[in-house]
């Protein structure tokens, strides 16, 4: 009798232990395996809340089949003390391991509200938008100009949310006053900036910041990006190129970035540059003389008159010899490799064409053509909107 109960006892237990092992070998599926979500979403990680409160809202969201398995996966991988806030796009099919890596990882939120501040060359805008997951799109939920327009509602309640993410958003060819200026308008920065940045010194990108920053922190991350982009720049240049030093290469990239926005211009317009330095021609551009007047505190919001067309500033290349003794703007990294590798041409001439790029010209003659074209464009202009 001992003996069957033994073998029953055993019988029973090897039962057990196989039907144990099936049920964590299906538990591990469901968490390695395809999540049931057929539609990215994002989901929101609040401060000081708890895998539990999470996994619950995971298995309400869909994105998970069991939020007893979610949190015993995360636990056995040793992730439920390490959530992290934020707000964070899960994609269609993502696992219950992938979830956790997304939600544990940390950095900056990948959906949810963003405000990102645009300095333009013209004016400082700040824009407050949201991630739709569905499309992976954002959706504008206000826009406005900081310096002269009010503070919209939506702009103060996205401040107070705590995964809220801020962005910076630096033009190319804006001046660094433009950039301090806006800097100080945002008013999630912090911190006094005593000295304007040397111009061109500052790179055009999109910058990560948070609220409390200091603005000179975020002025020192510029300037560090450019010094880069400078010397790979410098480093890649033609020896042919008649730039001495790397700072005259960065002026040259500033004097290219204000001559033309369309990017597939900036080779030609370089070697114009290139070609009048290398014959002992003046550059006899007017963004130049524009700095000269501005200094590079604000738009001239004008036409150039002759007089100062005339006028002797250490900027109007049209009365200088060679390159004036500071970029004019900060030039982007295009800018900086078309002024070191410029293209291979004859032009020594370029005059707008109506179409938002530039006829070129290799002789007097054939510029003299292409500036009577311009004209009869602006009088057409002129006359379709009177």
């Amino acid at each position: 009798m001992w003996r069957s109960i033994a073998s029953n006892a055993l019988t029973f237990l090897i039962v057990v232990l196989f039907v144990a092992g099936g049920v964590i070998l299906w538990g591990r599926g469901q968490y390695e395996g395809p999540g049931p979500l057929t539609q990215a979403i994002c989901v929101q990680v609040e401060r000081g809340t708890n895998f539990r409160r999470v996994s619950r809202n995971l298995e309400e969201e869909g994105a998970v089949t069991s939020a007893s398995i979610f949190r015993m996966g995360a636990d056995y991988a040793g992730k439920t003390s390490q959530l992290k806030a934020g707000s964070y796009l899960v994609e269609p099919g993502a696992s219950m391991e992938e979830i956790v890596e997304v939600v544990t990882q940390g950095g900056a939120s990948t959906c949810g509200t963003e405000v990102v501040y645009r300095i333009g060359v013209n004016r400082l805008s700040a824009q407050v938008r949201e991630l739709d997951p569905t499309t992976n799109r954002f959706v504008e939920r206000a826009a406005f100009q900081p310096e002269v327009e009010e503070t919209p509602e939506v702009y103060t309640q996205v401040k107070e949310a705590q995964d809220t993410r801020y962005r910076v958003a630096m033009a190319e060819g804006v001046t660094s006053w433009q950039v301090v200026t806006a800097l100080r308008s945002m008013d999630i920065l912090r911190g006094a900036v005593d000295e304007i940045p040397p111009e061109g010194a500052l790179a055009p990108d999109s910058y990560e910041v948070r609220p409390g920053d200091e603005r000179a922190d975020v002025l020192a991350q510029m300037t560090e990006q450019q010094e880069l982009l400078v010397s790979a720049a410098w480093e890649a240049r033609d020896p042919d190129v008649p730039l001495r030093t790397p700072e005259e290469l960065l002026t040259l990239a500033s004097i290219i970035e204000k001559e033309t926005g369309v990017a597939e211009e900036r080779g030609q317009v370089a070697s114009v540059f290139v070609n009048r330095l290398n014959r002992g021609m003046r550059l006899q551009t007017d963004p130049t003389v524009i700095y000269g007047i501005t200094k590079g505190q604000g738009v001239l919001g004008r036409g150039l008159r002759r007089s100062e067309l005339r006028a002797a500033t250490p900027w109007n290349t049209y009365v200088i010899q060679g390159l004036p003794p500071t970029p004019i703007a900060n030039p982007g990294r295009a800018s900086l490799m078309a002024a070191g590798q410029p293209d291979a041409t004859n032009f020594v001439f370029f005059v707008a064409d109506g179409t938002g790029g530039h006829a070129f010209a290799e002789t007097l003659d054939e510029h003299n053509r292409n500036v009577a074209r311009w004209r009869e464009i602006e009088a057409e202009r002129a006359n379709s909107n009177n």
